[in-house]
């Protein structure tokens, strides 16, 4: 099978590849000894992510005082509290 490089550096994937991964958007790409590799990769919404903070009982308040804390001038400050 055959894929075409668009002058947008585009690439169709043949119909006949994709229907074995149903549901992937999205594929890792990298180049092994002048090959590409495509692997398809699911992405998690955001959403996923906060429901999965909240459910470790993370709250809003805990986020914004660890980026405070990691963006604190370094040399002896000390962590949130």
């Amino acid at each position: 099978m055959l894929a075409k490089l668009t002058s947008k550096n585009q690439i169709t994937l043949p119909k006949a590849v994709v229907s074995k991964f149903p549901g992937a958007e999205y594929f890792a790409v990298r180049e092994v000894d002048g090959e590409i590799i495509l692997k398809p990769v699911r992405m998690h919404s955001l959403d996923a992510v906060w429901r999965k903070i909240e459910s470790l009982g993370i709250t809003e308040k805990d986020v914004a005082d660890a980026v405070r804390w990691a963006r604190r001038p370094k040399g002896g400050a000390k962590s949130p509290a």
